[in-house]
Formats: C-alpha cells, sequence, structure tokens
C-alpha cells in the first residue's frame, strides 16, 4: 500500500486530460471570429454591426444632477488595485475582508472539527463543508423577502484533492488505484453542495447560525429524475429498474438559478468518475470523454468490499456487466451531466434532476431577463475545447404567482421547453439551431426526443453548432438583456495562421463575448453578437492584446462572470497563462454602460476594467454573489496552494471570502 502524492487537482488540468473533442465539420469560433475581427476594424475604433444596431445607448445608468432629468452611467468609486504573486488576499483601500466556510467547517457549526492533518472521517466530512468551492448564490430569509442580514449561502464543491484528505493522501495500490473503502467515502462526501444559514451582527461580522436549513447535498445523495428521460431505458439502472432516480451530484461548477426560488447545480466533468472498460467505447460514452481510468478517482476500485451498500462504489463503473441494465450500471453516466434544482428553503426535499435542459458538460445555467407572460430562456456552457454554448426555453410563459413556488414551479417551467444550440456567423449574426428529433439530422440518428437530450452534445455535432474556446459562465445584463459568455482559453489551436484578420490562433488568455436576442425575446431563433474583451498580458503585441490591457488589468482565462442587479459586470479568472505582473487569480469589475462609442473593451476604453480583488497563491478565484442592499459580497477560493485561510504550516483549505466596505457603503460605487 502507497500513499498518493500526485499534484493537486486543477479545473485546468482536468480539462487537460479530457479526450473528448466534436465530431463536427463546422468552422471553428477561431475562424469566424477571425473574419469578425476584419469586418468590426477593432483597433481603429470601429463601430459593429451589432453595436450600431442594438447596443448603443442602452445599460445602466443613475440619476444625474442636471435639471431636465437626465441620466448618466454610473462609475466604478475604487482605484485598480496591483496583481502579485503573494499568498494573501487582496482588496482595495477602504474594504474589510472576513474567511468563514472553509473546507471542513462542522455545519452545526460545533462539531466535528476539522483536524488539520486530514484525518476526518467520511462520516464526519459528510456533516462538514466540502472542498474545492465554486458557484454559490444568497438566498434571503424568509423566503421571497430582501433582507440583507440573514439567508442562505448555497455553494458548489467542485471536486476533491486526495492528497490533502489524510497523512500523505489516500491509500493506494502498485496501479494508483484506492484500497480504503472509507476514504473512498470521504471523498465522495466532499463532492456536492452545501447549503450554510448565515447572519450579518450589529458589528457587520457575519456567523453560521442553524436553524434548521443547513445541510449537505454530495455524490450520494438520492435526487430524482424529472423531464423527458426520467423512466426511460436510457437512464434505467441496478439502483433504480424504473429509471426515476439515481444518486448523487458532481463536479459542481458554476451555479444556475431560477425565479422561483430555487437554485441549480451543474454537473460538468462526471466523466473524470464514471470508467468503462469496454472496447472500443461506444460514441454515446466516447463524446462524453469516459475512459479507463477518469481523472485518477476510480471509486469503482473498491467495489465488492464487505462495507459495501446498494452498489455505492460500482454504479462508477459502467461497465456492462449483466444481462440487463436493471442489473448493472452500464447507463449510470447517462444519470449525470444534467442541471440540479435544489430548494434551499425546504431542507426535506429531494433534489431533481431536470433532463429537459440537456445532458452536456454543464458550467452554469444564467436565465436571462423575466418578463410575466413570456417563456423564459436559461444559457448554458459545454465547458470544453471546441464544445458549445446552448439555450433552453421554457414552453410556459412567466407567471408571478410561482415566484415561491419551489421544485413545483421547476417542474412546469423546467420540464417542458426546448434546447438550442448556438451557431455564430462572421458577420456578427447567429442562429439557435433547436436540437429536436424533428431535425432530419437528429430523426436519423436517433428513435426518441429523450435520445436527442442525453447525448446533446452528439446532436449538436449533426446540427453543425459552432466549435467555441472553452464556453463557461455567462450572465444577463439586468438593463439591456444582452448575454455575455466566457471564453476561457484554447491553445490547441494550428499553428501558422495568425494574421492581422486572426490575431488569436493561440488563444492562452481567452475572451468574453456578448450577445442580444432579436427583439430582446427568450424566444428568438436568431442573435447579433460580438467580442466585449480579449484576455492578455500587458506587454503582449498589439495584435495579441486587442483591447489594450495593462498591468492595472491584464488577465487570463476569463472563468466566473456575473452582473450584479446595478449593472456591475463582475469577471473572475483561472490563469492557464502568465501575465506580467506575475499576479495570482483574480476579479475585476467593469459598468459596460459607462463605456464610449460601441461599449467593448479597447485601448480606448480598457481603463474602466479595474481589479478589485486579487486571491492567494495557486488559487482559482471563482463564485461570486451580493446581499440586496449590495452591501456585502460573497467570493469563493478554490484550490490555494499555499497555506490559505489557516496560515503557514497548515493545510490550504478553499474557502469564502466576505468583503464589505469600511463605510458600510454599496460595493464598488
Amino acid at each position: 500500500m502507497t500513499r498518493n502524492r500526485t499534484p493537486i487537482r486543477d479545473s485546468q488540468a482536468l480539462h487537460d486530460l479530457d479526450p473528448s473533442t466534436p465530431h463536427t465539420d463546422s468552422r471553428p469560433f477561431a475562424d469566424i471570429l477571425a473574419a469578425r475581427l476584419s469586418r468590426r476594424d477593432t483597433l481603429r475604433g470601429g463601430l459593429s454591426l451589432a453595436a450600431t444596431t442594438l447596443f448603443a445607448g442602452a445599460g445602466l445608468s443613475a440619476c444625474s444632477d442636471s435639471d431636465n432629468g437626465g441620466r448618466t452611467a454610473a462609475k466604478l468609486t475604487f482605484d485598480s488595485i496591483a496583481g502579485g504573486p503573494e499568498d494573501l488576499v487582496r482588496v482595495p483601500p477602504g474594504y474589510n475582508m472576513q474567511v468563514m466556510l472553509p473546507w471542513g467547517t462542522p455545519l452545526n457549526g460545533v462539531a466535528p472539527t476539522f483536524n488539520g492533518d486530514g484525518t476526518n472521517t467520511a462520516a464526519e466530512q459528510e456533516v462538514q463543508i466540502g472542498s474545492n468551492h465554486d458557484g454559490m448564490k444568497f438566498y434571503p430569509l424568509p423566503a421571497g423577502s430582501n433582507t440583507s442580514d440573514h439567508g442562505l449561502l448555497v455553494i458548489n464543491h467542485e471536486y476533491s484533492n486526495s492528497t490533502l484528505f489524510a497523512g500523505d493522501g489516500r491509500s493506494e495500490d502498485a496501479d494508483g488505484k484506492p484500497t480504503d473503502p472509507d476514504e473512498v467515502r470521504k471523498d465522495i462526501y466532499a463532492h456536492g453542495v452545501s447549503v450554510v444559514e448565515m447572519v450579518r451582527g450589529m458589528n457587520g461580522e457575519w456567523s453560521m447560525a442553524n436553524t434548521g436549513f443547513n445541510r449537505r447535498i454530495t455524490a450520494a445523495t438520492p435526487i430524482d429524475l424529472a423531464g423527458p428521460v426520467a423512466g426511460t431505458d436510457l437512464v434505467v439502472t441496478a439502483y433504480d429498474a424504473t429509471g426515476m432516480s439515481t444518486r448523487g451530484t458532481v463536479n459542481n461548477c458554476g451555479r444556475g438559478f431560477t425565479p422561483w426560488g430555487t437554485y441549480l447545480a451543474t454537473e460538468e466533468n462526471f466523466q473524470g468518475y464514471q470508467t468503462t472498460q469496454e472496447d472500443p467505447v461506444p460514441e454515446e460514452k466516447s463524446r462524453y470523454g469516459l475512459s479507463a481510468t477518469g481523472f485518477g478517482y476510480q471509486w469503482a476500485a473498491v467495489a465488492g468490499d464487505p462495507s459495501e451498500q446498494n452498489g455505492e462504489f460500482a454504479r462508477w463503473d459502467t461497465t456492462p456487466n449483466a444481462a440487463t441494465a436493471a442489473l448493472d450500471y452500464r447507463n449510470a453516466a447517462n444519470t449525470f451531466g444534467w442541471l440540479v434544482e435544489i430548494d434551499p428553503y425546504d431542507p426535506t426535499s429531494r433534489p431533481v434532476k431536470r433532463t429537459g435542459m440537456g445532458r452536456i458538460l454543464h458550467e452554469g445555467a444564467e436565465p436571462g431577463r423575466v418578463f410575466e407572460g413570456r417563456p423564459i430562456a436559461w444559457y448554458m456552457s459545454d465547458d470544453n475545447r471546441f464544445d458549445y454554448f446552448y439555450k433552453y426555453v421554457s414552453n410556459a410563459n412567466w407567471d408571478p404567482a410561482d415566484a415561491n413556488g419551489g421544485l413545483q414551479a421547476g417542474s412546469k417551467y423546467l420540464d417542458n421547453g426546448r434546447l438550442y444550440v448556438a451557431k455564430f456567423a462572421e458577420d456578427g449574426t447567429g442562429e439557435w439551431v433547436e436540437l429536436d428529433i424533428s431535425v432530419p439530422a437528429l430523426a436519423a440518428r436517433f428513435t426518441s426526443q429523450a435520445e436527442v437530450l442525453t447525448y446533446a452534445r452528439i446532436a449538436a455535432d449533426l446540427v453543425g453548432a459552432t466549435p467555441m474556446d472553452r464556453p463557461e459562465w455567462s450572465t444577463t445584463d439586468p438593463n439591456t438583456g444582452e448575454i455575455y459568455l466566457t471564453l476561457t482559453n484554447n491553445t490547441r489551436r494550428s499553428e501558422g495562421d495568425e494574421n492581422p484578420a486572426n490575431p488569436r490562433a493561440n488563444n492562452s488568455h481567452g475572451h468574453i463575448i456578448r450577445l442580444a436576442e432579436a427583439n430582446d425575446d427568450p424566444a428568438a431563433t436568431s442573435f447579433t453578437w460580438d467580442i466585449f474583451v480579449f484576455g492578455s498580458n500587458a506587454s503582449a503585441d498589439p495584435s495579441f492584446n486587442i483591447s489594450g490591457l495593462t498591468l492595472d488589468n491584464e488577465f487570463g482565462s476569463p472563468d466566473g462572470l456575473w452582473f450584479d442587479a446595478r449593472g456591475v459586470l463582475w469577471i473572475q479568472t483561472d490563469n492557464g497563462a502568465p501575465l506580467d505582473s506575475d499576479s495570482n487569480d483574480q476579479m475585476l469589475a467593469v459598468i459596460p454602460a459607462g463605456l464610449e462609442g460601441d461599449r467593448l473593451i479597447r485601448p480606448e476604453t480598457q481603463a474602466q476594467l479595474k481589479r478589485f480583488f486579487v486571491g492567494p497563491a495557486g488559487c482559482e478565484v471563482t463564485g461570486v454573489d451580493m446581499t440586496p442592499d449590495y452591501r456585502t459580497m460573497f467570493v469563493n477560493i478554490q484550490h490555494p496552494g499555499g497555506s490559505f485561510p489557516d496560515g503557514p504550516g497548515n493545510r490550504p483549505r478553499s474557502a469564502t471570502v466576505i468583503i464589505s466596505r469600511e463605510d458600510g457603503g454599496e460595493i464598488a460605487l
């Protein structure tokens, strides 16, 4: 028996290991972008078709002092802070910082306490905060209120670090497979979602409360299946021969939410946990990256242990090994890759996987603007190089009477709708292609709409969706309805195709696009789009540093993305490329409505993009939300590589940083 000493996993490394690639002949987004830049003439500041027709004049504004009632764009009130590699958290002068809820914090606030050597048991981990915090959202208490000093913080836990769990790491055999069932259980329980009740005291400090809301949803929690795939042969397993339920959620990355007060956990790299020994691996599994080893978790290696209950370990091996699907776990992979709806206000409710929204490697699920009497759209990314950007549109029109409808409202809006995938054209237009069994290319490949949804990646390949540079978080401008999308990076393009019209052949630093639905209609099948900002190091040639970033705002690999309700856009990074400042990951802010001209970040407007936050060494900055009064901000720190948050000599732990202004004012404005 040996102890695993492998490096800490991080999200970039996970994607580097993903062998799946789209099977499509569509033009890569890089090629379309090149032609688009040529038309737009970015460096000369020319207005794009999208900007001149849809974007001009829209955006956040605040009342001015003029007598004629005119309105002027709000301004950020802090100066951009310096980036740097130090193992500390930086915020602007005049701001306070509090660190809370690190991995291992007991949900009851008392016990079981976190053991500094990582030796907590699986049973203890099941009632402690999970590992590697990611997307999150604040839900005021009571439900439906606008309270800012009492609420529920719902936090995703993307993955686990076996090297930090006990001593020098988990127990493994000579082939690197785990050998201790309780260590595997602990790993399983470290995944999922935490719901934590939080209270702000008179002095502005936050503390955990425990009045019955706190709970963990892990990779072992019973979860219902709903929508078109539920109850079909596609999701029948030895756990549930009816195909109506499953267990657990993993790799919850970017968050989603609904207007009726529920949370959407997004299942991303499930192929890192589930394996198959099939040779060859069928397309239905290979297109989702399943392999013989996954990302090394290999939880199925301890299957058959006398302590195993109800196939808790066997279910991670999807190799057919019985007469029917009801006797093995060949379909287990089909029970992951969905959006998981959670009601944070009802701790007795079972989460629900909403199969109508499609099965991909979900990074996030951001709703567009919501209007009474109109359908609701959610925008969803498949975080893989050369994969796609999707939209789900509810069949039901929004009724404000459903505002506190919980999971029942979820059944109404999320189980019946239409799934689309995006195609981008070089003239700044695009179309949403419906993934429906009535489409001839899909009818020739699939036998039902349930198959189309379960294998949405393959369906998107067949309709010629546009391959993107790792689409990640999206967010909606609350004032204009425009959708912003991070494309974090793509260094796997062919070399030698750099030219003035295609300056980002090796997109190491990523960029952000924005799009506007035709007629501001969530059910539109066409849109316009443009490039909002290009990530870069400050000293890069202008052919690469197209947005003209400086040491004050250089960034790489944009990932988390969020508009607050005032129209401030917050950009978080998961650096995959070096910066001149050698800075740790960070969070920046900008008000798009305040940008002149085409309202894109260019050399003339880049100074309005400001660095607000820098995380500790080795971390990813991810997950952000505010209280309704904008006076408290929550930011997550994932996989810190130094000694955050407990200081030198202690194991690093993911945690939540709480930020406020010393004068009690609104964050950033």
